[in-house]
């Protein structure tokens, strides 16, 4: 959400300086793209795009794909604005403090922050040599200086630390230790974190004295991986397992997909992962795998009813799992994003529900 500090930059940094030519527009609250709009065949509609309230992706496939149709994965873009202001606001920066950005992107928040605190307070680190190079060609045009850095986000920038803040413009399934280490004592680290199952929501941490972090989650969000963190999940095989063991379920798979759904089930099982088959008139089956492809799980979703078909194999019933799982959710009250929190020590992460003290339980 824009607030009233934010505004002077906002106004100063429009977010059309830091859009290339060639954009896909995305939804809010969906991670389906349009097809490319280009700025010199319909700059109307690209106009439309870039002061809509929604992501654009501005890369595929590392910059192998740049075809007038979607790639197969994302991999620069451009939040949409809520989103932008929403962590920026939780960044909760005063004057003077040092900010290390991790994804400069399309250069767009790293201007913000420029306008905000000054250039000089700005470090800003980016994996891509295209973009970082884009990026830094529209800084300077709009009158930016920060310390734009081409490497991998994971190491930070040692040379600049300490900073009194961290924000990183992708996810991470852990956070580095590198940007625990480079953050002051006080200072606060925020970064989207989401398990391997699915599900994603924005941590605030403050880093203590004696290099623990701890803090709330803010909102769901849905950023692209850490370059060096990217979910390498193995094939499944074009041949689905067979044989297994079958029982009945009353928890419809059509109940454990929503991204809060996901995020409690990763947490608990964080070896977990799914795939969706569809079939027809809407029918799907849910599969379940996990990540050293011991067990499988499959339950048949087809319209609603009481019970459904639940088939299972392997030494683990990875259905009872998720089950457990979303079952503990719900007795829990069907606690939103905002009731989680995580907590950094000793190489561990530590999710927990209220308070420190309850962690969330993990049953695998």
């Amino acid at each position: 959400m824009l607030t009233e500090d934010w505004l002077p930059a906002y106004e100063a940094m429009p977010r059309h300086q830091f859009m290339p030519d060639a954009i896909w527009p995305g939804r809010a609250g969906g991670n389906r793209q349009s097809a490319r709009v280009l700025r010199t065949e319909d700059p109307d509609l690209w106009w439309e795009a870039v002061h809509r309230d929604a992501p654009i992706t501005t890369q595929w496939d590392d910059g192998r794909h740049t075809g007038p149709n979607t790639g197969r994965a994302p991999t620069c873009s451009s939040s949409m604005p809520t989103m932008v202001f929403t962590m920026l606001g939780a960044l909760d920066v005063r004057p003077g403090d040092r900010v290390l950005e991790i994804g400069t992107g399309t250069g767009w928040n790293t201007a913000l922050l420029c306008h905000r605190l000054g250039s000089a307070n700005v470090v800003s680190v980016e994996v891509d040599a295209t973009t970082a190079r884009q990026a830094r060609t529209r800084l300077h045009a709009a009158g930016c200086t920060p310390l734009t850095h081409l490497g991998d986000g994971a190491g930070g920038h040692p040379e600049g630390a300490a900073y009194d803040r961290v924000i990183a413009t992708c996810s991470v399934g852990r956070v580095p230790e590198a940007w625990i280490t480079q953050t002051r004592p006080g200072g606060v680290v925020v970064t989207p974190w989401g398990p391997t199952y699915g599900g994603e929501a924005v941590a605030r941490l403050t880093v203590a004295g004696d290099g623990t972090a701890s803090g709330r989650f803010v909102g769901s969000s849905a950023f692209m991986r850490l370059r060096d963190q990217r979910k390498r999940l193995p094939p499944t095989g074009a041949e689905q397992p067979g044989g297994g063991r079958r029982s009945r379920t009353a928890l419809s798979p059509d109940d454990v997909g929503d991204w809060i759904h996901m995020f409690a089930i990763g947490v608990q099982v964080p070896d977990l992962f799914c795939r969706v088959e569809p079939g027809q008139d809407g029918a799907y089956r849910l599969w379940l795998f996990d990540t050293g492809l011991t067990s499988w799980a499959v339950a048949a979703w087809a319209g609603e009813r009481t019970e459904f078909a639940v088939t299972q194999g392997g030494p683990r019933s990875l259905w009872g799992e998720l089950e457990a799982s979303w079952h503990w959710w719900d007795t829990q009250g069907g606690p939103g994003f905002e009731r989680f929190g995580l907590s950094l020590a000793d190489g561990n992460h530590t999710v927990w529900l209220d308070e420190p003290s309850h962690p969330v339980p993990v049953r695998a």
